[in-house]
């Protein structure tokens, strides 16, 4: 037990911070049972919560001894309408704990609902987890479905959203959207982070509407989805650890897993090669060295760096491929042979000028005109046959236009 809770050398927690981690009440209940003096301390009884405790120290509270700390648990309950949210009611009203079951270990409310109000309630035996999700610090939004009477539009909430002071209290600024209007009611969803006493109903009486059903909805990453009235559901360890991460006191030590380097940093493998089958399999040792024909490992062969030798090309069937040679006599003994003469794309077709013979085809008739005393029409390459050049009823090509005056 160290009393100067400067002490450097000092490695103990506060006795309030013990008492809550055990499970007792939350850390402001601890410090007003100290007050009380309903705890000692090694058989002394102390009467200031500015004490810092070891695990060595023996801790009574009420005559009993202190229990262990236990793993940090949480729970989700479905808190109906008619429940007061403490350990006892000084007007005899049933409580949320009177309605727990009873094979529920020691636990502490997270936050409070009002006696109408409905919902999503936190359950936990950790007392310092209870502290650090009620502190506003911890930025958790609440979640709210709210019923008022009335016929607001969106910009009734205008104020609300900017954050007003009612009777002196500030209120941060809310959340709020219009989801429906059912006759006379209207359903809001209403997102808080602070939690003060009855600060949605004062809100709303602030713009002139009455709540009057309000049903909390979700509790930071928690939601109330599917659950039943009266129902307690214990949120997993994996999914508490997820959730909480740094918030989650009571953490079991566990084994520290190496951490292996990730991107760039990390070593890269050689990829394998694909087998028969096509599954991937590691290279060996020989796998890395290119191969050449004869079986002897070598550098590998650069592209670009000029013809491949003829010896190296692959065969054509049973026979080895060799370079054949075209020259002009080849190429008439291929036209003597059958072969049809290649024909070069610039030159005239034989016949000199003429028209081409069309009574080849079948159905050909011959030109238009033909027969007729008007000519043979248009030929190919040359200019139409018919009239002579010059205006009609001139004067011939050739012949001056004027003659000798005289």
């Amino acid at each position: 037990m160290t009393d100067s809770p400067d002490n450097s050398k000092s490695t103990g927690d506060r006795i309030a911070k013990v008492m809550a981690r055990a499970g007792v009440a939350s850390r402001r209940e601890a410090e007003r049972m100290i007050l009380e003096g309903r705890v000692t301390v090694n058989g002394e009884k102390i009467a200031s919560p500015a004490l810092d405790v070891s695990p060595s120290d023996k801790i009574t509270v009420d005559g009993k001894k202190l229990e262990e700390p236990q793993e940090t648990r949480l729970w989700l309950y479905y808190k109906p309408v008619g429940l007061v949210t403490s350990e006892a009611d000084d007007k005899g009203r049933q409580t949320v704990f009177d309605a727990l079951p009873r094979d529920l270990p020691r636990v502490m409310t997270i936050g409070r609902l009002d006696l109408n109000s409905e919902g999503l309630l936190l359950l936990t035996n950790d007392g310092e987890l209870k502290r650090q999700l009620e502190l506003p610090s911890t930025g958790w939004l609440r979640r709210y479905r709210v019923r008022v009477n009335g016929t607001p539009n969106d910009l009734s909430f205008a104020p609300l959203r900017r954050g007003v002071t009612i009777d002196g209290e500030e209120f941060a600024p809310m959340e709020i959207k219009l989801d429906s209007q059912q006759g006379a009611n209207a359903w809001l969803t209403v997102g808080i982070r602070e939690g003060r006493n009855r600060e949605i109903r004062r809100a709303m009486a602030h713009i002139g509407l009455q709540v009057n059903r309000l049903i909390r909805v979700g509790y930071g990453p928690f939601r109330l989805t599917g659950m039943e009235k009266n129902e307690v559901t214990e949120v997993k360890r994996r999914v508490l650890r997820d959730q909480l991460g740094g918030l989650l006191t009571g953490e079991a030590p566990g084994k520290e897993r190496e951490m292996r380097p990730r991107g760039a940093e990390a070593p890269r493998k050689p990829l394998g090669k694909r087998g028969e089958r096509g599954e991937l399999r590691p290279l060996r040792g020989d796998d890395r060295a290119p191969r050449r024909a004869d079986g002897k490992g070598g550098a590998p062969r650069k592209f670009g760096t000029g013809p491949k030798p003829d010896g190296d090309r692959p065969a054509r069937g049973d026979k080895p491929w060799s370079k054949r040679e075209r020259t002009s006599e080849s190429r008439a003994g291929d036209s003597a042979a059958g072969d049809r003469p290649r024909r070069s794309f610039g030159a005239k077709p034989a016949g000199g000028q003429g028209a081409r013979d069309y009574s080849g085809k079948p159905g050909f008739k011959g030109p238009r005109n033909a027969g007729k005393g008007g000519g043979s029409g248009k030929t190919f390459g040359g200019k139409p046959a018919g009239r002579p050049a010059g205006k009609p009823g001139g004067r011939p090509p050739g012949k001056p236009r004027g003659g000798p005056r005289g």
